[in-house]
């Protein structure tokens, strides 16, 4: 059995300015990565993230993308020492899938959905899955705040 988890939040703009908002690195070291983005998620690419909770850089593949509908994303899984909460991670040697998915509401809003599976099934893998659905939850978060509202979240929050 592998471990998977499915988000998803509504966002008061249309979908082509959610999608940028993610795919542009510009953008999305605004309100996600807080070490920064590098690279446009475009099909086949290799960008950069980091983030300031996880320090140092970490590559993140462009599996597809489906303008204004679609990313996926894949990315070497992390896994906790144990299943308790703020255990150590280390490097395991499988990989994880993202896929996000960006569909109107009809009413000038934004549903998007993410997705990512692939965890083994061991307490290290469930907690680190945990982790992951709280990472994607608060940027789904940060996301609404920063195009709705103009607010980033995240600065200060992890350091």
């Amino acid at each position: 059995m592998q471990v998977n988890f499915r988000i998803s939040g509504r966002i008061a703009k249309p979908v082509d300015e959610v999608f940028e908002a993610v795919a542009d690195p510009g953008q999305l070291s605004r309100f996600f990565t807080t070490g920064g983005a590098q690279g446009r998620l475009e099909t086949g690419a290799t960008v950069m993230w980091e983030f300031a909770d996880v320090p140092g850089a970490f590559p993140v593949e462009v599996i597809e993308v489906v303008p204004n509908e679609k990313i996926v994303l894949e990315w070497a899984a992390q896994e906790a020492e144990s299943g308790e909460i703020g255990a150590r991670l280390h490097d395991a040697d499988y990989r994880t899938t993202v896929t996000m998915l960006f569909k109107p509401t009809g009413d000038g809003r934004t549903l998007v959905e993410i997705a990512e599976e692939g965890w083994r099934d061991t307490p290290g893998g469930w907690r680190s899955s945990y982790n992951n659905c709280e990472g994607w939850t608060g940027m789904l978060a940060a996301m609404k705040a920063w195009l709705e509202h103009g607010i980033n979240l995240r600065e200060g929050f992890y350091k």
